[in-house]
């Protein structure tokens, strides 16, 4: 079962936490910029090490100061419409995410709920997108969450998750 919260994904006491970050992997706004102030100043100092990160792939880093152990920074796609690939960009971001955690042992992991804020991506086309894409992989798992900002964020993915449970 994946986990639906409305939380700070910066408190989660995970394995992992996805970040939804920028391709310079130097901070940012939202999630990426809440990730980085809580990880502390060695954070960026790692990433500055790792070099940049294309959209779809996904960097590992120590969580340093936070709960969580280890940061998979991720960067999605930024929304133009819907004609230029942004699905399979976005589905590449989770999985990517995901592989990394598998051949790191993880067996738990949050995601906040990728592209959606400065990116532009229409949550209610992002959530379908994320949630098959975790669904996919849910048996590598113990705990996989969908760490959402806000209510609105969430209602997308419980809708997801409904439909998917009526489909069977």
């Amino acid at each position: 079962m994946i986990e639906i919260l409305i939380a700070d994904i910066t408190t989660l006491q995970v394995d992992a936490i996805v970040n939804a970050a920028n391709s310079s992997l130097l901070g940012g706004g939202g999630v990426d910029g809440a990730i980085h102030r809580a990880a502390g100043p060695e954070l960026l100092d790692y990433c500055r090490r790792l070099g940049s990160c294309p959209i779809g792939e996904a960097r590992l880093t120590p969580g340093f100061n936070l709960p969580a152990k280890w940061v998979i920074h991720t960067v999605g796609p930024v929304w133009n419409g819907g004609q230029n690939g942004e699905a399979g960009f976005l589905q590449q971001c989770y999985v990517s995410s995901m592989e990394i955690a598998q051949a790191n042992g993880f067996r738990s992991l949050a995601f906040p709920a990728i592209s959606t804020g400065a990116y532009g991506y229409p949550p209610e086309q992002a959530a379908p997108v994320a949630y098959a894409a975790m669904q996919r992989e849910i048996d590598l798992f113990e705990r996989l969450v969908v760490c959402c900002f806000n209510q609105a964020a969430a209602v997308q993915y419980l809708a997801v998750a409904e439909q998917s449970l009526l489909n069977g």
